[in-house]
C-alpha cells in the first residue's frame, strides 16, 4: 500500500507545480509548430504516446501535467496551454467563473462502471447512504466531477447542500486526509477512487445511479485561429489514439503505469473505469452542460449568465 500512496503522492506533487511550470516555460508562446498540451495524471499522453499515432505528426507537442481538471483549466484558461482534457462539471464550472475556454470536441463513456467517480467511506464507516452524510466533513475540490456527484446526490435526496459540511482539497491533500481520518468521505474520481478501494474503501454513492460524465477537449479561446490546423490534427490523431487504447487495453496501461507510477493493476482498472470514445457535439451535450451548469447555480457557485451554447465550438466536429 505504500507503493500506491506513494505514486499517487507523486502524481499530485509533479502536477501540482504543473501550472507553474507551463507558465514559466509557455507563456506568450506562439508557435505554428508547436502544440501545447495539458495533461491530466498521464491519460491522453500515455494513449498517444502507447498508440504512437504522434509519430508522424507535422508539429511538436509539449506536455504539461496536472492532478486535476481544476489547475489543468488554470493553465489552458490562462494561455499557458492550447488544449486540454477534462470532464463536463470542471469545464462548464471554468466557463461560468468567465475563464477564455471553448469545447471543440467531446468523448462519451463507452461502458458504465460506477466506481469510476464516487463518494467513498472508510470500510469501517456507518454511512451506507448519502442521508448518512448529513453533518458529515466531505473532502473534494471545487468545481470537480467530485463536488458535482456530491450535489447531485444531496439534491436528489432532498437534502441542502448545507447539510453537509464540504472541504475543498487536491486530490493528494484529500487523500490524505481520508486516510488520517480527518474528513468522513471523499468525493472524488479514477484513479484515486480506484486506489482507495483496494486500500479498504467503499462507496456509498457511485456512477452507477448518476451516470459517468463526459470528457470535453478544451482549447484556450485564444489558440482557436492561430492553432486550427494543429487542433483539428491533433483531435483526429486522440480519437485513433482512443480506438486503439480500446483495442489494447492491457499495452495502454502498462504506458500508463509507466507516466504515471501507478501500480499496474490500477493503470488497468482506470483503463476500465474511464473507457471513451470520441462523438459529435450536439444538443444532447449542449443539454447536459446546462442542466450542470443549473446545478452550480442552485448550489450558489456560478451565477449561470455565460449561454452554455457559446462555450462549444462545433466547427472542428463539423471538419471545420
Amino acid at each position: 500500500m505504500a507503493k500506491i500512496r506513494g505514486a499517487i503522492i507523486a502524481v499530485a506533487l509533479v502536477a501540482a507545480a504543473g501550472f507553474g511550470l507551463a507558465a514559466a516555460k509557455f507563456s506568450g508562446g506562439g508557435d505554428d509548430k508547436i502544440l501545447r498540451v495539458a495533461n491530466q495524471k498521464g491519460q491522453v499522453k500515455s494513449m498517444m504516446i502507447a498508440s504512437g499515432v504522434l509519430k508522424d505528426a507535422p508539429y511538436t507537442v509539449e506536455w504539461s501535467e496536472f492532478p486535476a481538471a481544476q489547475p489543468l483549466l488554470e493553465a489552458v484558461g490562462g494561455g499557458a496551454a492550447d488544449l486540454g482534457l477534462a470532464a463536463d462539471a470542471p469545464f462548464i464550472f471554468a466557463y461560468q467563473s468567465g475563464s477564455p475556454v471553448k469545447a471543440i470536441g467531446v468523448q462519451t463513456p463507452a461502458a458504465q462502471a460506477g466506481e469510476a467517480l464516487a463518494i467513498l467511506v472508510k470500510n469501517g464507516s456507518p454511512a451506507r447512504s448519502v442521508q448518512d452524510l448529513i453533518g458529515k466533513s466531505v473532502a473534494t475540490t471545487r468545481g470537480s466531477i467530485g463536488h458535482h456527484l456530491l450535489l447531485q446526490a444531496l439534491e436528489r435526496a432532498h437534502i441542502p447542500a448545507d447539510r453537509v459540511r464540504v472541504t475543498f482539497l487536491p486530490p493528494g491533500d484529500a487523500k490524505a486526509a481520508f486516510d488520517s481520518g480527518a474528513i468522513d468521505a471523499w468525493s472524488t474520481w479514477t484513479p484515486y477512487t480506484n486506489v482507495a478501494i483496494k486500500e479498504g474503501a467503499r462507496a456509498v454513492v457511485d456512477a452507477k445511479d448518476y451516470g459517468l460524465p463526459v470528457y470535453i477537449d478544451i482549447a484556450h479561446a485564444g489558440s482557436i485561429a492561430p492553432k486550427r490546423a494543429l487542433l483539428a490534427d491533433f483531435l483526429q490523431r486522440e480519437a485513433r489514439a482512443v480506438q486503439w487504447a480500446r483495442a489494447h487495453p492491457d499495452e495502454f496501461a502498462q504506458v500508463l503505469s509507466k507516466e504515471t507510477g501507478l501500480p499496474l493493476d490500477i493503470a488497468r482498472a482506470s483503463f476500465d473505469r474511464n473507457n471513451r470514445a470520441a462523438q459529435p457535439i450536439d444538443g444532447r451535450i449542449v443539454a447536459h452542460e446546462q442542466a450542470i451548469t443549473q446545478r452550480f447555480q442552485r448550489a450558489g457557485l456560478t451565477d449561470g449568465k455565460r449561454p452554455v451554447a457559446e462555450a462549444f465550438d462545433t466547427s472542428f466536429s463539423k471538419g471545420g
